[in-house]
């Protein structure tokens, strides 16, 4: 999709529905459906862990009295859960993507409102539509490039 090539006002405003339409919104949607999903996962093992935490010593007690090993079965699991739910937090880094992706869906939609009401630095711009994509793919990039290196990081850590 060519946005800047020399046009009459009519394709102005078909290029600026473009680049709203087929980048802008939909960026805007995939950061809001993501970000929406790494804080749910996030508060999912959260509350896993706070509650396998919490039952772990309500349940102890009643190992050390009882010859069942079912209690001591429960309370190796309940442990097991809170190692796993941790792990796969920090793998999949989960806060971290909801932080990100939430920024950057709002940075993104900052931009948008700033361009529809033309204020700065929309407001004196010879060409405005294309100081937008040029902000909001610096955004995007940026997001990119934090991305890339959130990852790096993680590949680092698995290899100590």
């Amino acid at each position: 999709m060519n946005c800047f090539k020399k046009s009459n006002k009519n394709n102005e405003h078909t290029k600026e529905h473009s680049y709203f339409k087929e980048r802008l919104e939909e960026q805007i949607e995939w950061y809001d459906r993501n970000s929406a999903k790494c804080k749910r996962q996030y508060i999912i093992n959260k509350y896993i862990q706070i509650i396998s935490g919490a039952l772990v010593p309500a349940i102890t007690p009643f190992s050390l009295v009882s010859d069942s090993m079912v209690f001591a079965i429960i309370t190796s699991i309940l442990g097991i859960l809170i190692v796993v739910s941790q792990s796969i937090s920090n793998v999949k880094q989960y806060h971290q993507n909801y932080i990100q992706y939430r920024t950057t869906c709002e940075a993104l939609k900052h931009e948008k409102y700033l361009y529809f009401c033309k204020v700065e630095p929309y407001d004196d711009e010879e060409e405005p539509l294309k100081l937008l994509v040029s902000r909001v793919e610096s955004i995007i990039s940026n997001e990119n490039i934090n991305w890339q290196t959130m990852r790096q990081d993680v590949k680092e850590k698995e290899k100590c």
